[in-house]
This record gives structure tokens, sequence and C-alpha cells, in this order.
């Protein structure tokens, strides 16, 4: 029987509903907040109740502390889970919690203070007798003292943030000829970004991994550990795959690392979830160093609950309410590995750029455990992180759990923007990660799958259940059937500009080479999807199609996900002969879901090869799109401050296929 009746969850998304559901089983009643973005959200409709905080900015609703504690007051909420990100180690948040009489499900202030600045934080490592990356960390060093610090622990060295973590104004720094810049750009980063621009300077490690050790403590004085983390597999220092057990270490390594986390939880006082982080030697993994400790709920937690079968926010609940800790450390067991991919709204192949807009269709693995806090009919928008699911697998073994997580991926179905899906197959598919020769620096090593073709069973689902075919006569029919002989229905695929004939009921002509197929429709999708059977030339895959003005999405479990567009051969198409220039009528296309900030030309001027002709932005990041070559604009399609989708067309361009 829980102490609690009311909990207030102030977060949205995945880690909102992961809480709501813990809560429901507790038999605990659940509270939600929400954005004005997020009205219609699935946390929303998860918890017992349900309560508006403001506009969609962060600064307006979860990052409100006024606005969140007020809305537990008046639930009647008991205690406040916090989740990860937003609020959930802002010690001013804790102290309101307190202040208001309402339980802050996470650690006691002085822990927060203790771990949550990085230059503090080392100091109390190095006094527990945790091993430390050699580094300075004065919270007054001015760009001299960093400057001499790095040629006194010489070269590469890694400038980080005192205040805030997340990969926010990290420079790696290899020359000292690089150091004032470097210093300047990561004080401005870290200033716009924390409202703090102190900096600490560490001696960064070649081939580092990175390994974290889930800890807990609890009001009794008993602190115990749960196991390492292997999160090594990161891109700009945001985490893409993590796994549990580490493939690095050996049973010594591993017991002195996970015995001086809980060395360092002590020190504080450290009471709730928690998370110690390590930089360790590829090639010496015995000589790991502390990192930093993340004072909440990881958003990898899934693989140590799936390892361990402990459900760690129940954990949090009932250490909040002054329960001890449910199992002594010889209690804990640990069964077979977990591997989790994050699922993000981004395009890998147009540079990581974040994406958005309508869910058209969502269906998650049934192999594997999925947290999400998403469904078909959701819209995605760039207020916040564009993280959308988790896809975690558990198995026996490292590479059996591998395996299921690929096949898993490939049966996730998530249609109506870009993912980063497709990708995560690709980056788990590497030898070097199949291997477990893991390092931070390998994701951009491997750089990007090569963009091959679009395959067949893709290029055939562009027929499927289309209406285009109708018949002389009168007749009104879509089996290709007409007076004096079968019609062929006719399309044009961007991309690739791909030729297809389809003369139902199955033959297909794809660029002059004919094959035989069928098409059969077996259900409906979740929201605007179809599902269909597609054979070709005898092989079969099933794919879901989802529409989305004149683009198809389609996924299958071997196609990936593509995004194809019915083209007219004369419009909109760059023509050049030879290595002459460009001619023909160009379109600026919006490169992300966003917002037009700036137009820099009228119908009827003249470009130049370079110019700029439209700025978007989303997500903080601004992209210019420029003209490819000279011309006269034909026709402006938008206005500044008209909110546009991915590939929309903004400008048109006549080009003049004269030398710029």
């Amino acid at each position: 029987m829980s102490n609690f009746s009311t909990v207030l969850v102030a977060n949205r998304g995945e880690i909102a509903v992961r809480v709501i559901t813990t809560l429901r089983r507790l038999g605990i009643r659940s509270v939600a907040v929400f954005s004005d973005a997020d009205v219609n959200a699935p946390h929303v409709r998860l918890a017992d109740s349900a309560l508006r905080l403001g506009p969609a900015p962060a600064t307006e609703s979860y990052l409100n502390i006024e606005r969140v504690v007020d809305a537990a007051i008046s639930s009647g909420a008991d205690a406040i889970h916090p989740g990860y990100g937003f609020l959930s180690e802002n010690v001013a948040f804790a102290r309101a919690c307190a202040d208001a009489g309402v339980v802050f499900i996470g650690p006691p202030v002085g822990a927060l203070e203790a771990m949550g600045d990085k230059i503090r934080a080392k100091a109390t490592a190095i006094e527990a007798g945790v091993p430390v990356v050699p580094a300075r960390h004065d919270p007054d060093m001015d760009d001299t003292t960093i400057i001499e610090a790095a040629r006194d622990m010489g070269f590469p060295v890694l400038l980080k943030p005192s205040a805030g973590g997340g990969g926010k104004g990290m420079r790696i720094v290899t020359a000292a000829d690089d150091l004032p810049a470097a210093i300047a750009s990561a004080r401005r980063e870290a200033r716009g970004s924390f409202g703090d621009d102190t900096l600490l300077i560490e001696r960064f490690v070649t081939q580092p991994r990175h390994i974290e050790v889930q800890v807990f403590g609890d009001t009794h004085g008993q602190v115990i550990h749960l196991g390492e983390r292997e999160c090594s597999l990161q891109r700009r220092h945001q985490k893409v795959i993590e796994e549990a057990p580490s493939p690095l270490l050996d049973t010594d390594t591993r017991e002195r690392l996970c015995a001086s986390a809980v060395r360092l939880a002590q020190a504080v006082g450290y009471v709730g979830a928690g998370t110690v982080e390590y930089v360790v030697p590829a090639q010496q993994p015995e000589d790991f160093a502390f990192l930093e400790m993340n004072t909440r709920l990881q958003v990898e937690h899934p693989v140590t609950e799936m390892i361990t079968g402990v459900d760690l926010v129940e954990w949090q609940i009932r250490i909040a309410e002054g329960q001890p800790i449910p199992l002594r450390q010889d209690e804990v067991a640990v069964c077979g590995h977990a591997v989790e991919a994050r699922v993000y709204a981004e395009d890998p192949m147009r540079g990581f750029i974040p994406t958005g807009g309508e869910v058209l269709e969502y269906r998650p693995p049934a192999q594997s455990r999925v947290d999400s806090g998403i469904e078909a009919g959701s819209v995605i928008g760039s207020d916040y992180d564009p993280m959308l699911a988790k896809v975690i697998s558990h198995a026996g073994g490292r590479q059996e759990a591998i395996d299921r997580l690929l096949e898993s991926l490939a049966h996730t179905v998530l249609l109506g923007f870009g993912t980063n899906i497709d990708y995560l197959r690709f980056l788990l598919s590497a030898p070097q990660v199949q291997a477990g020769d893991l390092d931070t620096g390998l994701i951009d090593r491997l750089g990007l799958p090569e963009e091959g073709d679009v395959p067949l069973h893709a290029l055939v689902a562009m027929v499927a259940g289309r209406d285009e075919v109708r018949t002389e006569g009168g007749f009104d029919r879509t089996d290709g059937w007409r007076i004096g002989g079968q019609a062929a229905l006719r399309l044009d695929v961007n991309p690739g500009d791909r030729r297809i004939e389809f003369f139902p009921p199955e033959r297909l002509v794809i660029d002059d080479v004919e094959h035989r197929v069928s098409l059969h429709r077996t259900g409906h999708g979740h929201h605007t999807g179809q599902a269909w059977e597609i054979s070709v030339d005898g092989a079969v895959e099933v794919l879901h199609i989802a529409d989305e003005g004149d683009h198809r999405w389609v996924h299958g479990p071997r196609s990936g996900t593509q995004r194809l567009q019915i083209s007219t051969p004369l419009q909109r198409r760059i023509r050049t002969t030879g290595s002459g220039p460009l001619t023909g009528r160009w379109s600026a296309r919006s490169p992300m879901p966003g917002t037009v900030v700036a137009l820099e030309v009228t119908p009827g001027a003249s470009v130049m090869e370079g110019d700029p002709v439209v700025i978007v932005e989303a997500m903080k990041m601004e992209h210019t799109l420029r003209a490819p070559a000279a011309g006269v604009v034909a026709a402006v399609r938008t206005n500044v401050g008209a909110q546009v989708r991915l590939d929309e067309e903004l400008v048109d361009i006549d080009l003049s296929g004269e030398d710029s």
C-alpha cells in the first residue's frame, strides 16, 4: 500500500507515459500536465486527470516552476515526479516543492547542489577516492588560466561548461592556437544555454568509452548499484544506442567501477535514483575516470530494468515515501543483455536536421519493449526535444539482443516525416558495433549509409490502391479494362526519376524492365494508412502505405522507409547538357518543417548562383536555401512567419542557362 495517493508527473512524451504506467499499476492517482502543443497527447489521456500549464514554449509551461507547483497543489498531489530533462535537476524547483509541502521524487537539495555543479562534483569525487580525469576545476578561471592549464596537461583537451550538460558548450581542442576561439565559443554557448559561462578543462581521452553506473540510495543510509550501462555510441555528445551490461569490462574492473559509484553517492548523502558517469579508455578500461553525476532517472534506464527485473520508477516512488531499498546489494541479479535505440524525428541524410509533422501511421514492433509518447495522428512540432520513442530488446546474450533489436526496428512503422530508424539499423549492423569495439567517436567515423536505388517493392507500392486509371467511353473502372485493350497506369516517381507503367492485374514495367506483380490489401492503418501484401517476381513483402499530398510514404521490413513523389516530367526539373550551365525551373523546397524567417527575393528579381533565396528555422536551427545557378524568380509561394512542411515549395526560379 502506497503512502502517496496522488502524484503529479511534471513532464511529457514517452517518460510521462512511462511514469504514469507505473503509477497506475501501483494504484496511485496520476495527474498529467500539458502545454497547448500537447493538449491531445497520449500522456494527457492516460493520466487520471490533467491540467494545462500554458503555451507551447517550455519556458511558459514545463519549465515554469510556479505553474507546475500550483498545478500540484490544486490537484491535491502528494508528490511530483519530474521525469528527466526539464526541471528534474533544478535546485530551485526542488526547494519550491519543499516550500509547498509537496514531495520531490528525486535527491535532496544538498545532493542536487553537490552534483549539479561539475567543478564541485569533481572535488567531491576526489575526496571520495574516485579516480578523475586530469583537469582544472577552479570556478574563477579566466581565459589565460585555462590556456596555461591546457599547456600543462597536454593536448587534446576538452572544454566543458560547469553549469550544464547534454553536450552544449563542449569543445575538443587539439592545438594551442585553437584555444582562444574555442574558449570564446564555449563561453557564448554556455551563457546562452545555462546563463553561466564558467568553464572547466580536462584532458581529453583518446578512444574514450562512456560507461555509467545506476545507483540508488534511501533515507535509511543504504546505497547500492544496479550495474553499469555502455553509452559510447553518441553523436555530438548525445547518446544514440545504449546497452547493459558493457561488453568491455571484466569482472574485476566492473566491481571496482560500481564500488566507486556507490562511494560517491554515499559521500553526498544520495537518496533516490542517480547515475554516475565515467570516461573509460578503450585500450585500458581499468583506468576509468569520473565524468559527472546525473541526479535523476536517465533516458536509457530501461536497459537496466530489463536485465535486473527492477521497475526503477517504482523504486523512486517507494524511496520518496521513506521506504528502504527493496533489495540488498547481494540480492541484485543481472540476467542477459539489453540494448536500446532512440528514435528521433530527424533526417540523417540531410545532416540530421530535425523533422516533424503529423504521424500518418504508427505501429510499434511486437518483438521488443517500446517506450513512446506518440500515436497515429500526433503532431510533432519544433518546441521540444525530437526524441519520439525508445525500442528496447532483451535476450540471453549480446548478439541475440542486437539481432532482436534489428528485427524490431525493421518492423517499426512510423510514417509522416523523416526519422532515424533506418540509420539505427545501419549503425547496429556495423561490424564494430557487432563486435562491441566502441568509442564515442565511432559514429562520426562510420559516416552515413550510401543512398541506393529505391527498392522494387516500394516502387510497386506507388500503384497500390491508386485510382488514376480511367477507361474510354465513359466507363469508370480501376482495373485497367477498356474497349480496345488494357490501359496502363503511368507514373513518374521521385527520387530517382523512375518510370512505372502498371498493366493490371499483374504486369508492371519499371524503366523498361517487366516484372510480374500482385497486390493484395491486408488491412487499413491506424490513422490514414493502408497495409498491402506485395509480390514482385515471386518475392513477397508486406508494406504499410500512407499518403501525404503528392507524396506517398512506404514502409517495409526489407525496403525500409521511403518517401516517394509522383513527378511531372517537364515541371520543376533542372536540366543540363554536357558540362553546360543549368536550365529549367528550380524550386526552393523547405528542408524541414519550420518557420520562414526571411525571404531574400521578390518575383521578377534576378539571382546569381549561391544567392540566398529563403531562410527556414526549426529547433533553433536556421537553414539558408541558395540559388543553384543564375536565373529569374518566377514565383514566391510563401511569406515571412509562415509555418511550412518538409519539401514544401517556397520559391520558384527559372534558371537562365547562363554561366554565373
